[in-house]
C-alpha cells in the first residue's frame, strides 16, 4: 500500500516513437507508477511541414497498431486532435492528477521550439518534465572535435562516433504490463483524428499491399533484412532493383515514425557482424560497415539540424546564397511529373508520385537533376519530397538536398553534374526499372533504353515510341546544362567576391569559418564560408554531470522567437532568401533551348550578373503549386500545395543572432539541460572575430528579421 501511495501518475507523450520496445520514456513511466499514454495530432504546429498524404496514412496505421498493443498491456492510448499540444497535456494532467510528463527527444527545428514551449508551460503548473534519448546512438552534444566544435564533415563525425569511449546503450525491453488510470478518458479513434479523408482512401488502399506499418511489423522487416539482403548490401545497394526484391532495408519509414529504434538496429547488425567475422565472411563484414555508415547519415542529419537549425532553408556553406537559382515553374512541373525526357529521372519521379517511395540512389539522381540540370532551388525539391514521401523525414531531407546541391563542405562538388544516361546504365543496366515505370518505353532495346533520343528512327517505330508525342524530348541538353551551370557558378563567385570586398573594406562585419573545397567551379580552389559551433570547452562533461542525465536544449524566448514563429507558421516572413535573389529584376541569361521545341525566353526565370551587389527590397514571388499529374498513370498520390512565400522560412527554427558577450565566461552545467555554451565563434580571413550565442543551446531566434545579409543568410 505504501508503494501504491507513493506511485506517480505520468503522461507519456508519444510523437515519432510509436513503439513499446526500447522506448525510454514509456519504460521510465512504467517503473514510476500509473501510465497515461497520449498522442496529440496538432498539424498546425508544424507550419509548412505538415505530413503529406502517404505519411499521414502510415501514421494512422501505426497509431492503430500502437493503440492495440498498449491496451493489451493495461493502459489505452489517449488520442486528441488540437491546435495546441500544451493545452491538451495540461487538460489531461488536470483530469488524471498526473504530476509528470515524459517524452523522447526530437531534433528538428520545429520540434525544438515546440518542446521548449511545452516544458515551460508544464513547469509553470508544477508538472515535472523528463525527456529521454530515444532516437539516436549519441546525443548531438556528446560528439565534437578536438577543439570542442561541432563537426561539419560527415567522415570526421562518423569516425568519432565509432570511436567514442562508450558504446551506444543496449535497447530496452518493452514493459511487461502498464498500470492505467482509473476511469475513462476522452479520446479519439485513429479515424477521428482526420488523418485520411474519403478521397484518399482508394489511393491509400494500394499502399497497404506493399507496406505494413506498426512496431511489430518493423521488427519483422528488420529480421528479414538481417537474414538475407544485409550480407549482399555492399554489392546490391546501388541497384535500382535487386534480383531478390529490394536491395535496401526498407526500414526508413519504420525509423522515421519510431516503430524501430536505431539502437535496436545498431546492436542487431553489430551482432551479425561479429558472427560473420568469426566465420571469416569478409563480404558480410563489408556489407555491415556500409550499412552502418548509411545509418550514420541519419545520425548526422539530426546532428546538423540541432547544431545548425537554419539548414532547412539556408545552405551551410555561406557562399551559396549568391547562386542564381532559376524559378521556372514549368521546369518544376515537368520534373515532378516525370516528363524531363531522361528515362531514369522520369521513372524515379513517377515511382515517387505513385508509391511515396524511391530507392536512395534514385532520389540522388532526381535531386541532382533538379538542382544541377534545371537549377531549381533545392528547397523546392526538399519541400516536394516532404509532401510525397512515405518516409518523409525533415532532417534527412535537409541533409540529402544540401549534400546534392553542394551546400555542405563534403557534399557534391558545385561544378559536378551527373549524366542521367550514364547513371541509368550504372543503376539500371538491364532497363527493368525504367520499363516498369515508363511503359511507353517498354519495348525499346537495352541499347537505347536510357537515351531514346539517340535511337534510330526504325528502332523507335518498332518500339512504338514517338518523341515529342508519347515521350518528351530532353528538357535540357546535357552540354547546355553544363555550360549553364558554369555560367551560374561564375556569377555566384563574382557576387561573392564583391561582398567579400565590401566586408574587407569594413562596411559590414563578416561571419564564417573559411574552408578550402575542391571542385567549386571557381578559379582554382575557392574559399567557402562554414559556420562553427562550440559544443564543449575545456571542462570535462563526465566529471560534472553524468552523460545519462537527460540533456535538452535551453531556450530563452524573446521577441525574435515570436517573430520567427509567425514566419514559420506562414503568417509572415521578413527574410531575404535565394528565391528572392532569383526574382530580382536583373539582366536575364540565355535560356537553353529544348530539343525539338522553340526557344523559350523568360527574363524573370534566372538571375543575371551584376558587378555591384545590393540587397534588394523584398519582392513578391509566386511560388509553384504541386498539381495533379496529367499523364496517364495509375497514381496513388493526391495533389498538394507547396507553401507560399514563407516556404523559405521553414518550420519553427532557432537561428543565429548577434549579441555582445563578455570574454569567454566558464561553461555552466544544469541538471536536465545541455551545457550552456555562451558563444559561437566564427573566424574569417582578414576579418574581425565575432562572438555569437550558441543558438541551439541558448536559442535566440532572430529568423532574419532584417534584410541585412551575412555569410549565414543563404
Amino acid at each position: 500500500m505504501e508503494m501504491a501511495a507513493s506511485a506517480a501518475t505520468t503522461i507519456v507523450w508519444f510523437r515519432r516513437d510509436l513503439r513499446l520496445e526500447d522506448n525510454p520514456a514509456l519504460i521510465a513511466a512504467a517503473r514510476a507508477g500509473t501510465v497515461i499514454p497520449v498522442f496529440v495530432w496538432a498539424p498546425s504546429e508544424d507550419g509548412q511541414f505538415q505530413p503529406g498524404r502517404v505519411s499521414r496514412w502510415w501514421l494512422k496505421q501505426s497509431l492503430t497498431h500502437l493503440e492495440l498493443s498498449l491496451k493489451k498491456l493495461g493502459s489505452s492510448l489517449i488520442m486528441r486532435k488540437s491546435n495546441d499540444t500544451l493545452s491538451v497535456l495540461l487538460e489531461i494532467a488536470e483530469d488524471t492528477g498526473a504530476t509528470q510528463v515524459f517524452f523522447n527527444h526530437l531534433y528538428d527545428p520545429v520540434s525544438l521550439v515546440r518542446d521548449h514551449k511545452v516544458k515551460q508551460g508544464l513547469g509553470r503548473r508544477g508538472i515535472v518534465v523528463n525527456t529521454f534519448n530515444g532516437d539516436l546512438l549519441y546525443e548531438p552534444w556528446e560528439v565534437y572535435d578536438d577543439e570542442g566544435q561541432a563537426f561539419t564533415l560527415y567522415d570526421d563525425f562518423w569516425k568519432k562516433c565509432m570511436n567514442m569511449p562508450f558504446e551506444p546503450e543496449a535497447p530496452l525491453l518493452p514493459p511487461r504490463r502498464l498500470v492505467g488510470p482509473i476511469g475513462k478518458l476522452l479520446s479519439c479513434t485513429p479515424d477521428g483524428l482526420g488523418l485520411e479523408d474519403e478521397f484518399e482512401k482508394s489511393s491509400n488502399a494500394l499502399l497497404a499491399r506493399a507496406w505494413c506499418p506498426g512496431w511489430n511489423y518493423a521488427h519483422k522487416s528488420l529480421d528479414s533484412f538481417l537474414h538475407a539482403p544485409l550480407c549482399d548490401y555492399a554489392i546490391d545497394r546501388h541497384k535500382a532493383e535487386g534480383a531478390n526484391g529490394s536491395p535496401t532495408s526498407l526500414l526508413s519509414p519504420h525509423l522515421h515514425f519510431g516503430e524501430l529504434s536505431v539502437r535496436k538496429i545498431f546492436h542487431e547488425v553489430r551482432i551479425r557482424q561479429a558472427t560473420w567475422t568469426r566465420e571469416g565472411l569478409a563480404a558480410g563484414e563489408r556489407s555491415v560497415n556500409m550499412f552502418l555508415r548509411a545509418l550514420g547519415f541519419r545520425e548526422y542529419s539530426r546532428y546538423l539540424s540541432f547544431h545548425f537549425p537554419f539548414t532547412h532553408e539556408r545552405s551551410l556553406l555561406g557562399n551559396l546564397k549568391y547562386f542564381p537559382f532559376s524559378t521556372d515553374e514549368s521546369y518544376f512541373k515537368e520534373w515532378k511529373q516525370g516528363r524531363t525526357g531522361y528515362p531514369l529521372v522520369d521513372a524515379g519521379m513517377r515511382e515517387l508520385w505513385a508509391t511515396g517511395w524511391a530507392h536512395n540512389r534514385i532520389r540522388v539522381v532526381v535531386a541532382s537533376f533538379s538542382v544541377k540540370f534545371l537549377q531549381l532551388p533545392w528547397r523546392w525539391g526538399m519541400k516536394y519530397f516532404w509532401d510525397v514521401l512515405l518516409d518523409a523525414d525533415l532532417e534527412c531531407d535537409i541533409l540529402g538536398w544540401q549534400y546534392i546541391s553542394g551546400s555542405l563542405p563534403d557534399g557534391h562538388e558545385l561544378d559536378r553534374i551527373e549524366d542521367p544516361q550514364v547513371e541509368g546504365y550504372r543503376f539500371d543496366p538491364d532497363g527493368n526499372y525504367v520499363r516498369r515505370w515508363l511503359p511507353e518505353l517498354a519495348r525499346l532495346p537495352n541499347e537505347w533504353i536510357h537515351h531514346p533520343w539517340n535511337a534510330p528512327p526504325g528502332a523507335l517505330r518498332a518500339a512504338g515510341v514517338e518523341l515529342g508525342v508519347n515521350y518528351p524530348h530532353p528538357i535540357v541538353e546535357i552540354e547546355v546544362a553544363r555550360e549553364r551551370l558554369q555560367a551560374s557558378l561564375a556569377e555566384m563567385w563574382e557576387r561573392d567576391s564583391v561582398m567579400k570586398s565590401t566586408l574587407a573594406n569594413g562596411l559590414e562585419e563578416g561571419l564564417g569559418e573559411t574552408m578550402e573545397v575542391v571542385g567549386t567551379g571557381g578559379p582554382l580552389h575557392e574559399i567557402m564560408d562554414v559556420p562553427r559551433v562550440i559544443v564543449q570547452r575545456d571542462a570535462d562533461l563526465s566529471s560534472i554531470s553524468s552523460r545519462r542525465d537527460q540533456l535538452v536544449p535551453e531556450m530563452v524566448l524573446n521577441e525574435f522567437h515570436l517573430q520567427a514563429h509567425e514566419s514559420i507558421m506562414n503568417r509572415s516572413s521578413t527574410g531575404l532568401e535565394d528565391w528572392e535573389y532569383a526574382a530580382m529584376a536583373l539582366p536575364p541569361p540565355r535560356v537553353p533551348e529544348r530539343r525539338g521545341a522553340n526557344p523559350v525566353t523568360n527574363p524573370t526565370n534566372h538571375v543575371g550578373g551584376s558587378n555591384e551587389y545590393v540587397a534588394p527590397a523584398r519582392p513578391s514571388v509566386a511560388w509553384p503549386t504541386v498539381t495533379a499529374m496529367d499523364y496517364d498513370l495509375d497514381s496513388t498520390a493526391e495533389s498538394s500545395s507547396v507553401a507560399g512565400p514563407a516556404e523559405s522560412a521553414g518550420g519553427t527554427v532557432p537561428v543565429w543572432s548577434q549579441e555582445a558577450r563578455p570574454a569567454r565566461p566558464p561553461v555552466r552545467f544544469r541538471q536536465s539541460l545541455v551545457p550552456v555554451v555562451p558563444e559561437v565563434v566564427f573566424r574569417g580571413t582578414g576579418l574581425a572575430r565575432r562572438q555569437l550565442h550558441a543558438s541551439v543551446q541558448r536559442v535566440n531566434i532572430e529568423a532574419m528579421t532584417s534584410n541585412k545579409t551575412s555569410s549565414l543568410s543563404v
